[in-house]
């Protein structure tokens, strides 16, 4: 009987495929369409045909480890089979590795190679589809080998969605990160330095306190640290506020509260620090109303810690509401009517039921705030004047004269340091308690109206930030019609007319404005990476939450590291680890999809895993039971119950493509500008009117998109009943 399912036979044939039929290296002067038809002139560009020719004969033995998982097809039975294709995967895997970093544009990479044989070696460009297809066969045989063999109760499925991600994980996060990491513990030469290291490290200005009179000077570690606890502590309450007014209080502006809660999310680099010069700087519209109104003097008080709190809060607040929405409206009614007949009052059951069952919400929530505020340097660059923090100390060390990249290496460690404890710490915090509220069984209650002094409470706080956010984007959308900001204030669409002019010409309309190459190509990249963004950090989420494999936990913290470390950091990685082989992608749009990617899968990740801790396991087991198979489960029980995090991930991952700024700055080309790079370079040349016209531009499409993706994902449907006007005259 023929051991191999039709999984592995269908691997084994794109394998074999790859290695015969598609070009193993880039195609750089062919269409690959024209290769795949047959043309002479690029037959030998395959594995084979190279192998075959001599031109590269260390290719050949990657065909051995496809023929070894070939012979199962012909005999042996299962358990044998298992054997011999994770035999198979992991060979095949670990040559296309070796020889893919054994061999480089100028021959030899390892010199102990050029020693040894004495030559300076052949040469060969990166990988292309045939390898990429042949490195993925193997890797699913290697995965259907071990689900042979019992891995994950012998689930095909979870055992190769676990490989596949966390192959793209080393690819795209540890290899690009510990390269630039690695320049940490060296000198200029290259050379091992653990002493530089330890002085960069202990350096005073990292983590000395000075008192200078009444004052406290603190490190930039400690700077970087306080402000990062503020913002995380700042945002989930805002968050949290936004997410019980949204669900809880049957209003009818609820609508109008979810829109002016994610609004900040979707505003381009620097804006809101704008906005709140021109709001509070010197010659601010609010500062001269207080000069001239209760005579107090302008000031500086905006530029350092106060500012950057205000931008940061405001601009991470809709992460937090993203994350505690789905949270907040998961809540089972059944426990809170069950508290009631107990006799508990609606305070009593807010604080002992309601409250600690969103407690994974608000870790979370917590979580990305502050690791959002450590890795922001945006606004710390806008609005930091004295105040240092470590994000705006490695860009500088990057692209400043003093370029230091080991310094900036350093700091990087930092500041992942700083995320492995808040990670450890919010472990600590949930601890081992149950957080299920979505079981299998009917629940058609009503939300609980919210105590009258919660109620209050939730409101004080949403009504003046909600309108504080209102004004900061009346500013924003003004301004893209004042002739200059702070000179001329006449009115004027020159702006946009030098950014979107559009004209008729014979045969159709023509695209003139300066701003459309980036606005269509920006567009393009960020409607691939946001469904993919979503679909891989939700998969993650699941496997953390549902599965037991080792390593789970050093898995976790590595989907993080590249949301840790400031964008600037991650541009120059990605151009370090993909600029050369094996992996050759820059200038390309893949290589600004996949930094969109793996730079904001963490909210995917961690929104998933606060709804996930909500939903009943037995969901999954029942369906099992039933005979589903794991991707089933996964699809249509699962899934259907993850809308709220799936919507948190498609927007948050569109519209931080929209807007990234930090680390697209290295990795875009004359091809693929994106829309950031465009305003940045208007600020930079002093154009603010264009820049603020074309912000308010992206404000707008972005808000469109966003309630398209609202509409497509649909909301989550528990069976429930909304809070309604009954509920309303209770909390009264």
């Amino acid at each position: 009987m023929n051991p191999m399912t039709t999984t592995a036979r269908i691997w084994l044939v794109l394998g074999w495929a790859g290695f015969a039929l598609l070009p193993w290296h880039l195609l750089s002067d062919a269409n690959w369409y024209d290769w795949v038809v047959g043309h002479s002139a690029q037959g030998a560009r395959t594995a084979l045909g190279l192998a075959w020719s001599g031109g590269a004969w260390w290719l050949a033995p990657i065909a051995l480890p496809l023929l070894i998982a070939t012979w199962p097809m012909i005999r042996y039975g299962r358990e044998q089979a298992s054997g011999i294709l994770t035999s198979a995967g992991i060979g095949g895997l670990a040559l296309v590795v070796i020889q893919g970093f054994a061999i480089g544009l100028g021959g030899w990479n390892w010199s102990i190679l050029a020693d040894l044989l004495g030559t300076e070696g052949p040469s060969q460009a990166g990988m292309g589809l045939g390898a990429g297809l042949v490195s993925t066969a193997f890797l699913m045989l290697l995965c259907q080998g071990l689900a042979w063999r019992g891995w994950c109760r012998g689930d095909a499925f979870i055992v190769s969605a676990i490989g596949a991600v966390v192959a793209l994980t080393v690819i795209f996060v540890l290899f690009p990160v510990l390269i630039i990491l690695a320049s940490a513990f060296r000198d200029e030469e290259g050379a091992i330095a653990l002493a530089q290291f330890s002085d960069k490290f202990f350096d005073r200005s990292v983590w000395g306190l000075d008192c200078l009179g009444s004052t406290l000077r603190c490190g930039v570690a400690w700077n970087t640290l306080i402000l990062a606890i503020a913002v995380g502590f700042g945002a989930t309450a805002l968050g949290l506020a936004f997410a019980l007014v949204a669900t809880r209080t049957g209003r009818r502006f609820a609508g109008t509260v979810r829109v002016l809660a994610v609004l900040p999310i979707i505003t381009p680099p620097f804006v809101i620090g704008l906005a709140l010069i021109l709001l509070f700087g010197r010659s601010g519209s609010v500062t001269a109303l207080l000069a001239d109104w209760f005579g107090i003097a302008p000031s500086r008080w905006i530029y350092g810690w106060p500012g950057i709190l205000i931008a940061q809060v405001l601009a991470f607040t809709p992460i937090a509401f993203l994350v505690l929405v789905g949270v907040v409206q998961a809540i089972s009614p059944s426990l809170e009517e069950a508290a009631q007949t107990l006799r508990a009052g609606r305070w009593v059951v807010f604080a002992t039921v309601s409250l600690p069952l969103i407690r994974p919400g608000l870790a979370n929530a917590f979580l990305l705030g502050f690791v959002e505020s450590m890795a922001d340097f945006g606004n710390p660059l806008v609005l930091g004047g004295n105040f240092d923090v470590l994000s705006t100390k490695i860009f500088f060390a990057v692209v400043g004269a003093a370029h230091d990249q080991s310094r900036a290496a350093v700091l990087s460690i930092v500041l992942l340091g700083f995320t492995l404890a808040a990670l450890m710490l919010q472990y600590a915090w949930l601890g081992q308690r149950g957080y299920t509220t979505v079981t299998g069984k009917g629940d058609g209650g009503r939300p609980l109206a919210l105590p009258r002094r919660v109620t209050w409470l939730c409101y004080a706080v949403v009504v003046p930030w909600a309108l504080f956010t209102a004004v900061i984007y009346v500013i924003i959308l003004a301004a893209g019609f004042i002739r200059s900001v702070g000179r001329d204030y006449a009115l004027t669409l020159a702006h946009y007319v030098t950014a979107f002019r559009i004209e008729a010409v014979p045969g159709g309309l023509f695209f003139s404005g300066s701003a459309w190459n980036s606005l269509f190509a920006t567009l393009e990249i960020a409607a691939l990476a946001a469904p993919l963004t979503a679909a891989i950090g939700l998969l993650i989420a699941y496997l953390l939450t549902r599965q037991h494999f080792a390593g789970r936990r050093v898995f976790e913290l590595a989907t993080m590291v590249s949301f840790a470390i400031p964008g600037t950091v991650i541009g120059v990685s990605y151009v370090l680890a993909f600029n050369v082989p094996p992996v050759e992608i820059t200038g390309t749009a893949f290589i600004l999809i996949a930094c969109f990617i793996f730079r904001n899968m963490p909210v995917g990740v961690r929104a998933g895993i606060a709804a996930l801790s909500q939903i009943d396991k037995s969901l999954d087991e029942a369906s099992l039971t039933l005979g589903a198979r794991s991707a089933t489960t996964l699809r249509r029980v699962v899934l259907p119950l993850l809308r709220p995090a799936v919507i948190a991930a498609m927007v948050y991952s569109f519209v931080r493509a929209m807007t990234a700024v930090s680390a697209v700055i290295f990795l875009v080309s004359a091809e693929w500008n994106m829309a950031t790079t465009y305003i940045v370079g208007r600020v930079e040349a002093g154009e603010f009117g264009l820049a603020i016209a074309y912000s308010s531009v992206l404000i707008v499409v972005m808000l469109a998109v966003i309630r398209l993706i609202d509409v497509l994902v649909g909301e989550r449907n528990l069976g429930r009943r909304t809070t309604g006007k009954i509920a309303v005259q209770l909390a009264g």
